[in-house]
């Protein structure tokens, strides 16, 4: 496994061993050719110690073993990640090119200095995306989840008060400002007291 990083910026590689690189089109050479500085990495142990340093993982790996890598050190440190397609690897990748990965970009052997300049930036960039993508999902995820406890709560109060749906929301409203607490903590507390109190019937 290797790891590298351009002059001004830090970037990653890795490939697998069972990959066999031919000589001036590996990544290690075309990327140390255009001003790249390479962080080496033997092992999973030493990935975890090079991977903070980098600011991009380059990966010279059949993709069915991309999304593993991707899966496993996302922990660690989350950077742009990109796929170093020789001809080698995109023969031993075409039945996964539908699969869903985490790639922020492509890197070829042919690319000229500043393709892969260019290519390494707009990877960078799709990563920040993607970045804020899992943010905005999980907000939205997060707000659904509360909407449910208080759709929940509001629907026993309505059946144990035999008020309405406005008349619920407020009163969660109030016990939740009463309480100095957030409405979905007030309206999960209700929801799970009155399932025990089911339970215990």
């Amino acid at each position: 496994m290797e790891w590298h990083t351009p002059s001004d910026e830090a970037s990653g590689q890795i490939h697998s061993d069972s990959i066999a690189m031919s000589g001036k089109r590996s990544p290690h050479y075309v990327l140390r050719e255009y001003g790249y500085r390479i962080l080496l990495a033997q092992d999973r142990k030493q990935v975890n110690e090079q991977l903070p340093k980098a600011d991009a993982a380059i990966l010279h790996m059949p993709l069915h073993e991309v999304k593993d890598w991707g899966l496993r050190h996302a922990m660690h440190r989350k950077v742009p990640i990109m796929w170093w397609c020789s001809s080698e690897i995109a023969l031993l990748s075409a039945e996964y090119c539908e699969s869903e990965l985490p790639l922020d970009g492509l890197l070829a052997p042919s690319m000229s200095e500043q393709e892969m300049h260019w290519a390494l930036h707009l990877g960078a960039k799709q990563h920040m995306e993607r970045q804020q993508w899992d943010v905005e999902r999980r907000q939205l995820e997060g707000r659904l989840e509360e909407r449910k406890w208080i759709d929940m709560a509001k629907g026993i109060l309505c059946k144990l008060k035999s008020i309405s749906e406005a008349e619920a929301y407020e009163l969660l409203r109030k016990q939740a400002m009463n309480e100095r607490k957030r409405m979905v903590d007030v309206a999960a507390s209700i929801v799970k007291v009155h399932q025990l109190l089911q339970d215990q019937q």
